[in-house]
């Protein structure tokens, strides 16, 4: 199955739980004096909480026996006292920590997304953006009971617990060992439990993807859906998708739910055999009754932190699948990256040239095959040839989206393998065929080509490439929403807004890949004009099918299975009836046919 199909489970190479706590707990660093301030609020919390068992014993033993009445209302009061501070400090530490937390999943957040944006065209094509999305946000979200719990709850409840075994030690050493002597089998009880229920919450965590990245197909496919009156056929599969998660959550749950009865149980038992032994330890008058109330209480203290930190340690194996998945992502090294070294670009003059380049796709297909060529600085060129033949290949590597497996593309003599990336492609324009337009104002999506353009340049570009005629007759003119990637625009009123955004840009080398072929005779027309300006003093390379639009370019060039097979202007090529001569006569008697 192909590795971007929505109904196929990711695959996720599985890291250490140290590997990843490491990662995960770096991002608290920065916070190193709040998360001290909450530690300090906890060890506040977690004093009152050892000391209340301690003063019950002074009442019991020393005021309640005595009748001292004075005594025990002093008791009281401070018990009172130092609770009330407790409840303060307990809900501040909260506050703090969960503003902590939302700062890091905001940095996390960012990375990922910064990252993401760096990584190459390969990535993108080899799966669907809906479970893209679902490791930017649902991943990221599920750490943020992680790193709260893990500060707020897991340090406080293992001093408590450390803590509290010291005390309960001190008290009576053998009434301590035959409350913790249930302990190991718990350990290994969980961990067995663990060992299982990561694999599972890995599986939900993939079947989520899968849910997500249909549901974002669905919905940017929908007209086509809707065409085909496929909507029921879409419900079946929506259903199947969500029955898949609800069975992978379930399975992973019902792991996680033995996590607390396999606690209670043991607390139980460690509860019942301290009963059963001190009642006979006070009777033997090896301790006091007031110990015994004490001890008991202390009983609850430790098997409280080791329920609470059981708690932590199932959110841990719940959300380390996110924390996989996060820094799966983050683990992809960009295949285009600028080299040590790596100069700017100075500003381009438009001369380009392929020296022996060779270029292949990993399953081993051979894209281009020892291209050779070179284009002089404003000359407008066109690639025409079937489809697969290696044409956006070329204006690929000349934007060095790729490299080519041997030889160099040189523009005005600099290999562009030695140079800055931005420094090359922010002298570039590149217009496709499906041109995207964002969810914002036309005079802001036109602005896109120079973000401190100002709004009289904007129109300036629109009115060259005449878009301003159909821009003013819309309801709000250039400040008109256009909606997600254009929608109520037609085809060739979003091709003109990309012309405008091109022509803003200023590009020193322009690529327009089939950037004409939605247009209709009419619109069209109107954009010839327009590319003429833009086409104008910089160095341009045409993809076109329709022929018809590229015989003015200065040279046109017949890309074949890899080759370029044949080069010269329009009427050069018609004379030579090569390759080129068959596909314009082909179109030309078809138009005729269809006229």
């Amino acid at each position: 199955m192909a590795k971007n199909a929505i109904g196929q489970d990711e695959e996720l190479k599985s890291k250490s739980k140290s590997e990843i706590s490491k990662r995960l707990f770096a991002y608290l660093k920065p916070y190193k004096w709040q998360v001290l301030g909450v530690t300090v609020l906890m060890l506040l919390v977690m004093a009152v909480s050892l000391l209340n068992p301690y003063l019950l014993k002074i009442a019991i033993d020393k005021y309640i026996k005595n009748k001292n009445i004075n005594g025990l209302l002093i008791i009281g009061a401070l018990m009172i006292l130092f609770n009330l501070l407790s409840m303060i400090a307990s809900k501040k530490r909260i506050m703090l920590m969960s503003g902590v937390t939302n700062k890091i999943l905001v940095t996390i957040r960012n990375e990922l997304y910064t990252h993401i944006q760096k990584l190459s065209f390969g990535f993108f094509d080899s799966r669907p953006v809906g479970k893209i999305l679902a490791r930017v946000m649902g991943d990221v979200n599920a750490l943020q009971d992680l790193f709260t719990n893990s500060v707020t709850s897991f340090i406080p409840e293992l001093l408590t617990l450390i803590c509290v075994t010291v005390i309960m030690f001190t008290m009576n050493y053998k009434l301590a060992l035959s409350a913790i002597i249930i302990l190991p089998l718990l350990a290994f009880s969980l961990s067995a439990i663990e060992i299982v229920s990561r694999k599972r919450w890995q599986i939900y965590r993939k079947k989520r993807s899968n849910l997500n990245g249909f549901i974002h197909e669905d919905f940017s496919g929908v007209r086509t859906v809707q065409s085909f009156s496929s909507e029921e056929k879409k419900e079946k599969s929506f259903k199947s998708f969500i029955v898949e998660l609800m069975d992978s959550f379930v399975n992973a749950v019902k792991l996680n739910d033995l996590f607390w009865p396999l606690v209670e149980l043991s607390w139980g038992i460690g509860t019942v055999v301290v009963y059963y032994y001190g009642s006979k330890f006070v009777d033997y008058g090896e301790i006091s009754v007031g110990t015994l109330v004490a001890f008991t209480g202390y009983v609850e203290m430790f098997w409280r932190p080791i329920m609470n930190i059981t708690n932590f340690y199932n959110t841990l194996i719940t959300n380390f699948a996110a924390a996989e998945r996060i820094f799966e992502i983050m683990d992809i090294n960009p295949e285009i990256v600028n080299i040590n070294g790596a100069v700017k670009m100075p500003q381009i003059k438009g001369n380009v040239e392929f020296k022996d380049v060779t270029f292949g796709y990993e399953d081993g297909t051979v894209v281009l095959d020892n291209v050779n060529f070179k284009v002089k600085h404003g000359e407008t060129v066109a690639l025409v040839g079937p489809t697969g033949a290696g044409k956006t290949t070329i204006v690929n590597l000349i934007s060095r989206f790729y490299d080519p497996d041997s030889g160099e593309i040189l523009i005005d003599g600099r290999n562009v393998h030695d140079v800055d990336i931005e420094s090359l492609r922010s002298q570039m324009g590149i217009m496709l065929q499906d041109t995207f337009l964002f969810s914002a104002t036309i005079m802001e999506n036109i602005r896109y080509g120079k973000l401190d353009a100002t709004d009289e340049e904007v129109m300036e570009a629109a009115k060259a490439v005449n878009a301003h005629e159909f821009i003013m007759k819309l309801e709000n003119g250039y400040d008109t929403e256009v909606n997600e990637r254009g929608s109520r625009l037609s085809v060739g009123e979003r091709q003109l807004i990309s012309f405008a955004r091109a022509l803003l840009a200023n590009p020193r080398i322009l690529i327009l890949d089939e950037a004409t072929s939605n247009i209709d005779t009419n619109t069209e027309r109107l954009v010839q004009i327009g590319l003429k300006k833009i086409l104008k003093g910089r160095t341009s390379f045409v993809i076109a099918h329709r022929l018809s639009t590229i015989r003015d370019a200065d040279r046109i060039m017949v890309v074949d299975n890899g080759k370029i097979i044949e080069a010269g202007t329009h009427s050069e090529l018609m004379k030579y009836k090569g390759l080129y001569y068959d596909l314009y006569m082909s179109q030309y008697r078809f138009l005729n046919e269809g006229a």
